[in-house]
């Protein structure tokens, strides 16, 4: 029997502010050019909440493509996502938010409204700035880390991630993960790190090919060592699209499928998986697909008061593992 049998998903869905963005990484199948794109107006997001109230969504992911720090469209920008969370939070929506770099300002507003946040590191190696972040401002390494370090230091529950295949070397992902290995000792913010295998898609312009799928056990095996415990690995299922390399991905130490939605928005050309289907793949091998929060309840007590009311009692409904699972939305708050 399996000492821990449970692999963790988010029942979520995503809202997106705009695609337009200012980067230009060439492995990206998600941005339109600035002032190719429209915005989402509240209308709009309320709609869409609406019809989510009687499914069992807990998590609404908030991600947008990214607008200059000093682009007058900034602060537009900026109130429109936070508007968007504030409105998810009325609906008893739980947010996370990853919107890419923030000033220290907008990061700490963010707070307030999110339950947890993210940001993906990709590769810290800086021969990336020359190749696919070329024409891609925020992906400089540093100013990756220091939005981790803000994170940890105003105490929010974060997500972040390596991209792989995108020209980075075995080393360099090692660096990458003892980074996030030395911000958590530091913090102990970070909940999940995500192994995500670059695909090719069908709007990108990076010609290379996507990462060699049968990489990614070794990969996570290596991540499982350089990481503390208290970092949860998360892979995308809809990425590792052979179910037997799925179950070695779980073998290798991967504990958690991220959120599970109707679109993948970052790569639409990979449709997520269903619920049933994961768990027919699942538990003839003796694992138990069980729905989370985007919260971990280790982190509740750094949630804004205003938040916190609304998990009053929300651990005694948990069942076993009490760390992660969430049974219904109707328990939820």
């Amino acid at each position: 029997m399996r000492e821990n049998p449970y692999i963790t998903y988010s029942p979520a869905y995503t809202l997106i502010p705009t695609y337009e963005c200012f980067n230009r990484c060439s492995y990206c199948n998600f941005r339109k050019d600035m002032g190719n794109g429209s915005r989402l107006t509240l209308v709009k997001a309320r709609k869409i909440l609406t019809r989510l109230l009687h499914k069992e969504v807990s998590e609404i992911l908030v991600l947008s493509g990214e607008v200059p720090l000093n682009s007058p469209l900034r602060q537009e920008w900026f109130l429109r996502i936070k508007e968007i969370c504030e409105l998810a939070l009325s609906l008893d929506f739980l947010p996370h938010s990853n919107v890419g770099i923030l000033s220290w300002d907008e990061m700490k507003q963010l707070k307030e409204v999110n339950v947890s946040m993210g940001l993906m590191l990709e590769q810290l190696t800086p021969k990336l700035l020359s190749t696919v972040h070329k024409h891609a401002p925020s992906k400089q390494p540093e100013l990756r880390l220091q939005q981790l370090e803000w994170a940890g230091e105003l105490k929010i529950p974060f997500t972040t991630g390596l991209l792989l295949g995108i020209g980075e070397t075995a080393a360099d992902r090692q660096v990458t993960l003892e980074a996030i290995a030395l911000l958590q000792e530091r913090w102990g913010h970070i909940q999940e790190v995500i192994l995500q295998p670059h695909s090719q898609g069908s709007q990108q312009s990076y010609q290379a090919s996507s990462f060699n799928l049968f990489q990614l056990p070794e990969v996570i095996a290596i991540a499982k060592k350089i990481l503390p415990a208290s970092i949860t690995i998360q892979i995308p299922p809809n990425l590792v699209t052979q179910p037997k390399l799925l179950l070695e991905c779980l073998e290798a130490g991967a504990r958690d499928l991220g959120g599970i939605s109707p679109k993948d928005e970052v790569n639409p050309d990979y449709p997520h998986p269903t619920e049933e289907s994961l768990r027919k793949i699942l538990e003839p091998e003796g694992w138990n697909l069980l729905p989370r929060l985007p919260v971990y309840p280790q982190y509740f007590s750094w949630l804004p008061d205003s938040i916190q009311k609304k998990f009053t009692g929300i651990l005694d409904k948990y069942s076993d593992p009490p760390s992660l699972i969430i049974k219904k939305k109707s328990n939820l708050l």
